[in-house]
């Protein structure tokens, strides 16, 4: 079955059934070592998970689980949960950071398309491209979200219903999808 391409999931309404490539499809053996996210109005952290250090107590405000029920060990390695405090959705603009290395292959045209959901719906769509990475680097990738704005009754139902906010983001190189990883998140930590 041919990798997914870019204007495909770009088209999708709600969020894949399953994994749309399987661990092998990393092929650049691309991973992932540190990930901060930020209000950017306040600068506060809102979420930071660091692979190559221990937290400090209170550092994170948030939780990051994997999800308990999921027995296919490849969906449990792809898949996150986040706890995140209500607060969270009233932030504006958020910036994120992530940190992560290639192997011994160039990775041309690296970039991720981001899809996030709230009970099969599509809220916001992101789109960012990283360029070119060296073979053997170790680089850090920083992107802006502007969030879209809720009601306040959009916001209650969120809350409300803890895990039904999803996503779907998918990393391609040269226009081919070479890692697909999901995420839930609950709005009531």
């Amino acid at each position: 079955m041919p990798h997914p391409r870019v204007e495909e999931v770009l088209a999708l309404g709600k969020p894949s059934d399953g994994f749309l490539v399987p661990l092998s499809a990393n092929t650049y053996n691309i991973a992932f070592h540190s990930f901060k996210i930020r209000d950017m109005a306040t600068n506060k952290t809102l979420f930071e998970v660091d692979g190559t250090k221990e937290p400090e107590d209170g550092e994170n405000q948030s939780q990051v689980t994997h999800p308990v029920n999921d027995l296919d060990p490849e969906s449990a390695a792809r898949t996150i949960r986040y706890v995140f405090n209500r607060s969270f959705l009233k932030a504006k603009t958020i910036g994120t950071k992530l940190v992560f290395s290639v192997g011994d292959k160039p990775v041309p045209n690296f970039r991720m398309v981001e899809r996030h959901y709230f009970r099969e719906k599509l809220i916001k769509s992101f789109d960012f491209t990283f360029g070119f990475c060296i073979p053997n680097s170790t680089n850090s990738w920083e992107a802006i979200y502007d969030l879209p704005e809720l009601t306040k009754e959009q916001e209650d139902d969120i809350v409300a219903h803890p895990f039904e906010t999803k996503s779907d983001s998918f990393y391609f190189v040269d226009g081919v999808m070479v890692m697909h990883n999901k995420a839930e998140y609950a709005y009531n930590g």
